[in-house]
């Protein structure tokens, strides 16, 4: 099984020459990607610029006017679901009459809208894929975690996508094959749509052009035929959408125990809500076997959903211990545990422990 890679930010190092045949590649998605998907010129420029040339965007709809010249064929459709996607079967014909090798997938912000659960969206995601290996076997296929949005008509999207954006790594990894690799590519950090969109789901310019820069390094890999170095995979963490309380680096917030030490933050916030992450780390000399992180809520807030971890809550007190698979911390290594709450007057930052079983 080849295992999951995520592609965090990164600025691209050493540009690789072009190939000799050309790569076909279908951007799908919804209006994000097609109405105009300026992101999809600028992609286009970067890789002309960086000499790889060895292109060719393919879809039914054509390109849009982005102020140049660009190849934009493009599968961007405006207020499309995924599930409707995959429920009706539209995307064999799209994939017939263009024949990617490659496919960029920025889908699900209208299932979010819609109040569609990660799990139906991502079986859809999983019918779509079926779809594209059976077109081409060896489909590479690069699935973004979507954009956050902030629409004033939806004031529980910004949290259903931070839902959404966590549980597509998981579903990646077990879909994931060496014919047929799912790279997931982290649209969502750094992404904030007050200065990112013009009306709080669309991207303007400086939106393109993140979006761009994010595609670009996973594609030219994906064109090469070739992996990015793996990165931790992240749990649907990024910038804040928006935020009103405290955000930014991790503070050391409690003591350790035998080398642990756990630092608590919050990574977005919105109007009754907020993303916390706990990072756990070894500080010590030995490697750990188990770990525990607690902490106590000092303003009535309330954690509905984790990844990366086993979070429970009694009154105020939160615990936090390890996976199955991130108990055994080598000396110097970190785990991270991310997860969704509530608050209502106030979110302080609580007082974090940490102790090794």
């Amino acid at each position: 099984m080849l295992a999951l890679i995520t592609i965090r930010p990164a600025l691209a190092g050493n540009e690789p020459t072009a190939q000799a045949e050309p790569v076909r590649i279908m951007a799908l998605g919804d209006s994000i990607t097609g109405s105009p998907g300026c992101w999809r010129a600028l992609l286009w420029q970067r890789l002309q610029a960086a000499g790889v040339t060895n292109t060719d965007f393919v879809g039914t709809l054509p390109p849009q006017g982005c102020g140049f010249t660009y190849d934009g064929e493009n599968e961007g459709h405006g207020g499309y679901l995924a599930t409707n996607i995959a429920n009706q079967s539209l995307l064999p014909g799209w994939l017939a009459a263009t024949d990617p090798d490659v496919v960029l997938m920025h889908l699900g912000t209208n299932d979010v809208w819609s109040n569609i659960a990660p799990a139906t969206i991502l079986a859809a995601f999983s019918t779509l894929v079926d779809q594209m290996r059976a077109s081409n076997p060896g489909m590479r296929v690069l699935v973004a975690q979507i954009i956050p949005v902030d629409p004033p008509s939806c004031t529980e999207c910004a949290a259903r996508t931070v839902a959404f954006n966590a549980a597509i790594p998981a579903w990646a990894a077990s879909k994931s094959t060496a014919a047929s690799p799912i790279t997931v590519v982290d649209q969502w950090t750094g992404f904030v749509p007050a200065t990112d969109t013009g009306d709080g789901v669309h991207p303007n310019a400086s939106g393109d052009a993140k979006i761009a820069n994010r595609w670009f390094t996973p594609l030219v890999a994906a064109i090469n035929g070739t992996q990015p170095t793996p990165t931790p995979t992240p749990t649907g963490t990024g910038s804040p959408s928006p935020t009103v309380g405290p955000t930014g680096s991790p503070t050391p917030t409690g003591g350790s125990g035998g080398g642990c030490t756990a630092s608590y933050r919050v990574v977005g916030q919105w109007q009754g809500g907020f993303q916390g992450e706990i990072v756990v780390a070894n500080g010590g000399s030995a490697a750990s076997r188990s770990w525990t992180a607690r902490f106590a809520f000092g303003a009535g807030q309330t954690v509905s959903q984790a990844w990366g971890g086993n979070v429970t809550q009694s009154g105020t007190a939160v615990t936090v211990s390890n996976a199955a698979w991130n108990g055994a911390l080598a000396p110097g290594a970190s785990t991270t545990v991310g997860f969704i709450g509530s608050w209502t007057d106030s979110n302080p930052t609580p007082t974090t422990t940490c102790t090794f079983g």
